[in-house]
């Protein structure tokens, strides 16, 4: 069995014990999460993320032997999974400000949160398989298609600086709601918990059901960004997957804890657009920064953007809101 395979199977050991153990003892049907119950499931995920990134330093050399005809380091894999973790992580707390609009919007309970988060994340991650699947099939039949990437990612990125932060996503008026609302029988009430219900005779969808499908359509929306982001730090399989999916599950403890926060960080959005056009820049010059850096200096590169940049721009953020709070998303009113 190669190494590749190892790590596949270790992997989905660990995401499987994982959820059986954060379903059973971290959280409950109707229960309300609390703030240290979101540090403890935070820490919980993201100790099993840096535990995964040990095993592949450890196991680096021999999946550096995996690459025939490639120049590979020891710690350039295990050091890509950890760069592109934290793309994804960073990008999970701009998830987060929409999440909640969605949650205000629908008029969700507080006690329904932790399901409906659970289900729709689970249901972005078979998307996201879905579409890192055919990613990866694209770039390794059509090189070209990376180009596309990074100049996607540099528009991207540009949009995402210069965007108005004013401007609230509004969910009823999403595309996919308006879908949702065309061709299936909606409810305007959660149903007491459930999804489905059956009145004179035929089922209708509740509140939490369309919650769900936009949770996971718009965690789709924003994979458009992150995964290319993500093949611009690396472009092994295992890596873009498991970086990825790690940073997916952790997104309902991330979203407890910082759901009264994440408005105060301001100016993410700009630190997070940054990293996208460096990246993206970094995949339309790769042919000539490959003749002068070599990849694991650019692994190391990279991971320190990304940490400048979120971590700066978190801490612009809290030194700026000294000088004035801004309205918190949760008590302003979406039409």
């Amino acid at each position: 069995m190669s190494t590749h395979l190892i790590v596949y199977l270790v992997f989905g050991i660990i995401v499987t014990i994982a959820l059986i153990f954060d379903l059973g003892l971290l959280s409950k049907k109707n229960q309300t999460i609390t703030i240290k119950q979101a540090l403890i499931q935070t820490f919980f995920w993201v100790g099993l993320a840096i535990a995964f990134f040990v095993f592949l330093w450890f196991e680096g050399g021999l999946l550096a032997q995996e690459n025939p005809g490639k120049t590979v380091s020891s710690s350039q894999l295990p050091l890509e999974f950890l760069s592109a973790y934290l793309m994804e992580w960073s990008l999970s707390i701009d998830n987060i400000f929409v999440f909640i609009l969605i949650f205000n919007s629908f008029s969700v309970k507080e006690q329904h949160y932790s399901r409906v988060l659970l289900i729709g994340i689970m249901m972005a991650i078979v998307f996201r398989i879905i579409f890192i699947t055919l990613g990866v099939a694209l770039v390794s039949k059509f090189a070209v298609v990376m180009y596309f990437f990074g100049g996607f990612l540099v528009y991207t990125g540009y949009t995402m600086f210069t965007a108005d932060s004013g401007e609230q996503f509004d969910p009823h008026n999403s595309k996919i709601y308006k879908f949702l609302k065309k061709y299936l029988p909606l409810v305007n009430h959660d149903g007491n918990g459930k999804y489905i219900l059956r009145e004179n005779g035929r089922p209708v969808y509740t509140t939490l059901f369309v919650v769900v499908v936009l949770l996971a359509g718009i965690d789709l929306v924003f994979a458009l960004d992150s995964i290319p982001a993500v093949m611009g730090i690396s472009k092994d399989p295992m890596i873009i997957y498991t970086s990825n999916i790690f940073a997916v599950l952790g997104l309902r403890s991330l979203f407890f804890l910082l759901r009264g926060a994440v408005t105060k960080f301001d100016y993410l959005q700009q630190g997070i657009a940054i990293v996208l056009i460096v990246i993206g820049a970094k995949m339309l010059g790769e042919h000539y920064i490959n003749e002068w850096i070599d990849k694991s200096t650019q692994v190391f590169i990279s991971l320190g953007i990304i940490l400048v940049c979120i971590s700066g721009s978190i801490f612009y953020s809290i030194v700026m809101n000294k000088k004035g709070t801004p309205e918190d998303v949760t008590d302003s009113s979406v039409n």
